[in-house]
């Protein structure tokens, strides 16, 4: 069983790569590598093009993971030419998109960070993020954390990507902040984001290098989706 290497696990500014058709379906075009962002973790996937080896374009209109989670579908946006098993293409990302995604991912950390509970689940689209506390009672108040949430950006801290060993996350487990979402046993490496001083925690998801590059945002509603469940959602300013 084939595994595509994950580009953007290293680079997350890389917006384009060279890379194999593994095999074409129904589903989706498989590559041996790719810098699309699968859907996962809250985060939309990525969406951007295919340059066929002829100089054709295939638009694709979602990047998702395989039942297997090892590899990755590009999802066609529209019936049209299609790449050969073998071919050789190029695969680029809308980049004005992933990096609103970028910039919404760090800004949930940040805010995770100002919200010291589990949580319980986020959604990131290029326009809008959400996060969810497993918060029965909630003080929270959306001018406050605008201020805060600001005042982290206005720092610019910078932000790493580490790597530890399953072992060591066992002896951290305070490194888990989402409810039911630890990585899976047996990985060789978890894929650490730290923002020092702030957070740091295991997060597969494609971050920016400083939290200054998020630029300006607000909180624009603060929702009880159940007994013990707030909701936070935040844009850009």
């Amino acid at each position: 069983m084939s595994v595509t290497r994950k580009r953007f696990d290293d680079d997350a500014y890389l917006d384009h790569c060279i890379a194999t058709v593994v095999a074409v379906g129904a589903d989706g075009i498989e590559l041996d590598e790719t810098v699309c962002y699968a859907r996962s973790g809250g985060q939309a996937g990525d969406t951007g093009t295919l340059v066929l080896p002829d100089g054709r374009t295939v638009a694709l209109g979602e990047t998702v993971y395989a039942d297997d989670r090892t590899r990755i579908l590009h999802v066609p946006a529209e019936d049209g030419p299609r790449p050969q098993v073998g071919d050789r293409v190029t695969v680029g990302i809308d980049w004005p998109r992933r990096h609103r995604l970028m910039r919404l991912h760090t800004c949930l950390h940040l805010l995770g960070a100002l919200i010291p509970v589990p949580v319980t689940g986020c959604g990131i689209s290029p326009d809008s993020a959400r996060i969810d506390f497993d918060l029965p009672e909630s003080t929270l108040d959306k001018a406050t954390l605008t201020g805060q949430l600001n005042a982290l950006i206005q720092a610019n801290t910078g932000v790493r990507v580490d790597r530890i060993t399953p072992q060591e996350l066992a002896a951290q487990p305070d490194l888990v902040r989402t409810i039911g979402a630890a990585p899976p046993a047996g990985s060789g490496a978890i894929r650490i984001i730290d923002i020092p001083g702030v957070d740091r925690q295991p997060c597969g998801g494609t971050h920016v290098a400083a939290t200054g590059e998020i630029g300006a945002v607000v909180v624009t509603k603060i929702e009880k989706k159940s007994r013990t469940n707030r909701r936070v959602v935040v844009n850009f300013a």
